[in-house]
C-alpha cells in the first residue's frame, strides 16, 4: 500500500482584520484521510476574536506565539451537573485541551500575533481527516439559520428581537473588537484547578529526556494531563540539536502520529511495510508529518536544530516502541534471540546491548 507522506504547509481557508485561519486539506494531502487525524492553525492579531463554535471532533492547541491569548470553552460541569464556561490564559507553550463537542471561542488580548496549531483525531469528522466547524453566530451562524419565527418562539422574544439576534453580527469567524469592548472579554479564572485541567504550559516541565548535545523531550499523557484520556491522544515537544537524532521510534497499537514543525529544519525518514522507505524528505517550520499506523519514524535535525509538536492517537506512554535508546525493543530480547534474529556473533550483539544500554532516543552528532 502506497501512501503520500510527502510533509505540506497549510492553505488559508480565512483571513479578515481580526486574524487568519489555516487548514491542511484531506484533498491534497490524503493521508490526513486515511489516518484520520487533522491540523489546523489560528492566527489572532491583536483584538481578534473567533466567534464561539464547535467542531465534529477533539483537538489539542499548542500556542506557538503570544502571551495574551484567552480561550473560552462551554463543558459539561460534573458539580452543577449544567454547561458552564471555564476562561483560560493562554501563552506560549501552553497546550490546552479542546473535547469533543465543547463551544469554545478565542480571543488576543496582546499587541502581537497570538498563534495556536490544532493537532487531533477525527475518525467522528463529517470529513476524515478535517476539522469541521459549526458557528453560533455571524454570517454563517446557527442562529442566522433558522427563520425568525423558529428563533422567537424558542427564545421567547419577538421576531424583530429575533432578527437582531441573527442579524447583527455581519463578521464570519474571525472579528476585529473595537478599543471599547476589549475590555469586556472575561479574564482568565485564577482558579488553579480549572486551569490545570484545560492548560499546561509544557516549557514549564522538566523535560523527560535531556541529552547534551542531542537536545530534550517532554511528554504529556493521561497520566500528568488526565484531560488527553477524554480527548484520546499523548503529546510530546521535541527540541534537537544541529545534527543531533530522534531515535527511530513507533506506535505498538493502532494509533498515528502527527508532527508539527515548530522550528528549524530536519531530514525525515519514515520505513513502512515490508521494510520499505517510504518518506526521506527535508521538513521546515510550518510543515505537518504523519506517520501512518505502526510506520516507523526518525529525524535528524539539520541547521539551527529543530523543534516539533506532535500527538499520538493514544493517551498512553507505553504504546510508543523505541528502536534506540536504553528503552530499545532490540535491548528487550533474549541475547540468544537477538543473535538468531539479526544471524550476528554472540559478541555483536553483546557489543550491540552495550551500546543501546548506555544511549538515549535523543542521539548528539557524532563528532
Amino acid at each position: 500500500m502506497d501512501m503520500e507522506l510527502t510533509p505540506m504547509f497549510s492553505k488559508a481557508m480565512f483571513e479578515g482584520e481580526g486574524g487568519s485561519y489555516y487548514s491542511w486539506s484531506s484533498k491534497e494531502f490524503a493521508v490526513l484521510g486515511e489516518a484520520m487525524v487533522g491540523a489546523g492553525l489560528l492566527v489572532l492579531k491583536p483584538g481578534g476574536f473567533a466567534l464561539p463554535h464547535y467542531a465534529d471532533s477533539s483537538k489539542l492547541g499548542y500556542v506557538l506565539q503570544g502571551e495574551d491569548g484567552v480561550a473560552g470553552l462551554i463543558v459539561w460541569d460534573e458539580k452543577t451537573n449544567r454547561k458552564e464556561e471555564k476562561v483560560v490564559g493562554l501563552g506560549s507553550g501552553d497546550v490546552i485541551g479542546v473535547p469533543f463537542g465543547s463551544v469554545s471561542w478565542w480571543y488576543n488580548h496582546g499587541n502581537s500575533n497570538c498563534v495556536i496549531a490544532f493537532l487531533g483525531e477525527t475518525s467522528k469528522a463529517y470529513i476524515p481527516g478535517e476539522f469541521t466547524y459549526f458557528l453560533l453566530t455571524g454570517t454563517l451562524g446557527i442562529l442566522g439559520g433558522f427563520s425568525t419565527e423558529f428563533t422567537s418562539k424558542a427564545l421567547h422574544i419577538n421576531q424583530n428581537e429575533a432578527n437582531i439576534l441573527a442579524k447583527s453580527q455581519t463578521g464570519v469567524l474571525i472579528v476585529k473588537l473595537d478599543p471599547e469592548d476589549r475590555n469586556k472579554i472575561p479574564q482568565p479564572h485564577q482558579n488553579i484547578n480549572i486551569v490545570n485541567k484545560y492548560v499546561k504550559n509544557i516549557l514549564r516541565y522538566s523535560p523527560d529526556i535531556h541529552v547534551d548535545r542531542a537536545g530534550e523531550a517532554t511528554s504529556f499523557t493521561e497520566k500528568n494531563f488526565p484531560i488527553l484520556e477524554e480527548i484520546g491522544v499523548s503529546c510530546s515537544l521535541v527540541k534537537l540539536e544541529t545534527d543531533a537524532m530522534l531515535s527511530p521510534l513507533y506506535t505498538c497499537v493502532s494509533s498515528v502520529q502527527v508532527f508539527y514543525v515548530v522550528k528549524g529544519t530536519a531530514k525525515v525518514e519514515i520505513v513502512g511495510m515490508n521494510g520499505k522507505l517510504v518518506l526521506d524528505n527535508k521538513i521546515v517550520a510550518g510543515q505537518v508529518v504523519v506517520v501512518p499506523r505502526f510506520f516507523t519514524i526518525g529525524v535528524v535535525a539539520q541547521d539551527q536544530g529543530m523543534e516539533c509538536f506532535s500527538i499520538t492517537t493514544t493517551s498512553r506512554p507505553a504504546d510508543v516502541v523505541n528502536f534506540g535508546g536504553k528503552e530499545s525493543v532490540l535491548n528487550a530480547f533474549a541475547p540468544s534471540v537477538l543473535q538468531s534474529a539479526l544471524n550476528v556473533p554472540p559478541d555483536f550483539v553483546k557489543f550491540i546491548k552495550g551500546k543501546l544500554a548506555n544511549s538515549d532516543i535523543l542521539v548528539p552528532p557524532m563528532n
